[in-house]
């Protein structure tokens, strides 16, 4: 898949000094502040520099942006984008650790001043930041990572691109093209914002806590055109969650209680130019696009 059409050059020097926090940083953080991070709250952080600085390299960093972060946590990450982007805001949720956020950006990354902003909302709730993000780079809670990461995009019109650090099983399956075994809901509702892929695995050795899953990131670029209004876009998802919700079957059968019968979902089909036996897993997004318009006009 060919993504565009941003314009990367990498950063070949830091915009600004900073000391980022290795494994013994991290620990040493987390004892005093007696913190232990949570499966509740979807919690591994990163305690390699390297792999820090990588993921920041494989988010295609111009240095002009400002990228949203969510969930920093201890700041391992954090440190990391200020080291290579414009301007930062982070979202976290935790106000233990958002407060100590603030000192660790402050003394490890004392020049960043006023191009660092902290947020203490629920990312899931949020809808507006105190300045406009261009790009979202994040380690995402594992336990919300589609429905955060959708959410943004809906609600911030002016994101142009993002790299997230999600569980690998997740990774393949937002990144996935039609007919993977993979392939389904994430897919087809990432695809309608932006075009996605693959940006290298990351090994558990480097988390604390370890996780017992393998975790990958997910690089994308926002469409040059969007695919269509709101109004449009909440109908795709509706015809995109009728046909995963029983992916074995055909769409004509999977459809039936979105068009109202079996019979009502083929006549869409057909006026869609989409072949009624096919399943969800075979049609890309502006298949499904054509669906949803086929039922706002009632044909």
């Amino acid at each position: 898949m060919v993504l565009g059409p941003k314009v990367w050059c990498r950063m070949t020097e830091p915009l600004r000094p900073v000391e980022l926090l290795g494994g013994s940083d991290v620990h040493a953080l987390a004892k005093r502040l007696d913190v232990m991070p949570t499966k509740k709250l979807g919690q591994n952080f990163v305690t390699d520099p390297n792999t820090i600085r990588r993921i920041v390299t494989a988010a295609k960093l111009t240095g002009d942006e400002t990228v949203v972060e969510i969930g920093p946590g201890l700041g391992s990450l954090t440190l990391g984008l200020l080291e290579a982007a414009a301007k930062v805001v982070a979202v976290e949720i935790d106000p233990k650790l958002g407060a100590e956020l603030e000192a660790t950006v402050a003394k490890r990354a004392p020049s960043a001043g006023a191009d660092f902003k902290l947020v203490k909302a629920d990312a899931l709730r949020l809808t507006d930041l105190p300045m406009a993000p261009d790009a979202l780079v994040a380690n995402l809670p594992y336990n919300i990572s589609v429905p955060v990461l959708l959410h943004f995009l809906e609600h911030f019109g002016t994101l142009q691109s993002g790299l997230v650090l999600v569980q690998a099983e997740v990774a393949h399956r937002l990144a996935a093209a039609p007919g993977s075994k993979v392939y389904g809901t994430p897919s087809v509702k990432l695809a309608w914002y932006a075009e996605a892929n693959l940006a290298g695995n990351v090994g558990r050795n480097v988390f604390w806590p370890a996780p017992n899953v393998d975790s990958a990131l997910v690089y994308f670029v926002k469409r040059a055109a969007p695919l269509g209004d709101e109004a449009l876009r909440l109908a795709t998802f509706a015809v995109v969650d009728g046909a995963f919700s029983q992916r074995r079957k055909t769409l004509r059968q999977a459809l039936a209680d979105w068009a109202g019968s079996a019979a009502r979902a083929e006549q869409l089909l057909v006026a869609a130019g989409i072949d009624p036996s096919q399943r969800g897993e075979q049609l890309d997004v502006h298949d499904f696009v054509k669906i949803a318009e086929a039922g706002i006009r009632g044909i």
